[in-house]
């Protein structure tokens, strides 16, 4: 590893350790959220109200000091609305291009489910290529951009759910349970010290990067070695995926391209210049549970696609 990579470890310990002092008994949610932001990908967070999706977001964006913007997705939200429109200015006689909030460092997609196909895939193009074109003009998004979007697992009543193609635009799905009891506690008496500050937590993370060093811990993460066996690895798992009895709809081949990115990040995140089984191991779960469909008799035997997948991984030679 060299110099300026052994020096983006220690930046991913103080982002973690600043996320961890507000959300508090969540270390696998702020791992994963670290990792997909590490490699440059968008998280889709899925859990009950109340569980802090949303404060995650504006706290990561008080980390990084970057840029925050958040969209409450409803049924009549249009595309315009998120990524901006041009606007005819009388005194200058001209149109002029007001941005939308895509144009952030990290955009939380608050309740993604909730809004039409049409606005979903905006959003999922801006994430995609990196920019939105209206009215034949091309502007170019934030080159930090992070998009965390959310969806409440247990309330269907008017929303839309994400088809299989958009689903796996989205690096990683993160799952939100509740916390362990001490954790909760002790949660709840650091939003007590608060005091006056209990309205917005966020405000009082402190930022530990800026967003030349997010970009270049991105670049770190993509020079990360990985040996020829760990690549077969992965797509040996993904292959076998698309045959297994339990699943009706297995892996694409980016899921195959997120798999190693993610678990390039992560052997970064925990100071390693090589990936090794168990980085891909690590964050099978998170970037493949939302990229597969499990058949109707999976379903009804009460089969998780992380169950699957757990029984999937096992049939494949681990490489030494």
């Amino acid at each position: 590893m060299t110099p300026s990579e052994a020096g983006v470890q220690p930046l991913l310990a103080d982002l973690k350790r600043s996320l961890a002092e507000i959300i508090e008994g969540q270390d696998s949610v702020i791992d994963n959220v670290i990792v997909s932001l590490a490699a440059g990908g968008h998280a889709l967070i899925e859990g009950v109200p109340g569980v802090a999706k949303t404060l995650l977001a504006r706290s990561l964006a008080s980390a990084v000091r970057g840029s925050f913007s958040r969209i409450q997705f409803t049924p009549d939200l249009m595309p315009a609305d998120i990524t901006g429109v041009n606007v005819f200015e009388p005194k200058a006689a001209e149109f002029r291009f007001r941005p939308g909030p895509l144009f952030a460092d990290v955009v939380l997609a608050d309740e993604i489910n909730r809004a039409p196909a049409k606005t979903q895939a905006a959003l999922l193009e801006a994430m995609q290529e990196g920019q939105v074109t209206i009215d034949g003009a091309t502007h170019v998004l934030s080159p930090m951009l992070t998009v965390l979007a959310t969806q409440n697992p247990i309330e269907y009543e008017g929303t839309y759910p994400l088809p299989e193609a958009q689903l796996d635009r989205f690096m990683m799905k993160i799952i939100v349970g509740y916390p362990a009891l001490k954790s909760e506690r002790l949660m709840i008496t650091r939003m007590h010290q608060l005091g006056d500050q209990v309205q917005h937590p966020e405000k009082t993370v402190k930022a530990v990067l800026t967003p030349a060093q997010l970009l270049e811990i991105r670049s770190a993460a993509h020079r990360v070695e990985v040996d020829e066996s760990i690549i077969n690895y992965i797509v040996e798992i993904i292959r076998n995926s698309r045959t297994a009895s339990t699943l009706s709809l297995g892996a694409s081949p980016r899921a195959g391209v997120m798999l190693l990115r993610a678990a390039k990040a992560i052997a970064l995140v925990r100071g390693k210049s090589y990936v090794t089984p168990d980085e891909v191991r690590d964050v099978l779960f998170p970037v493949l549970r939302h990229r597969v469909r499990l058949t109707p008799e999976a379903e009804i035997e009460g089969l998780t696609a992380d169950a699957c997948l757990e029984s999937l991984a096992k049939r494949v030679a681990v490489p030494r």
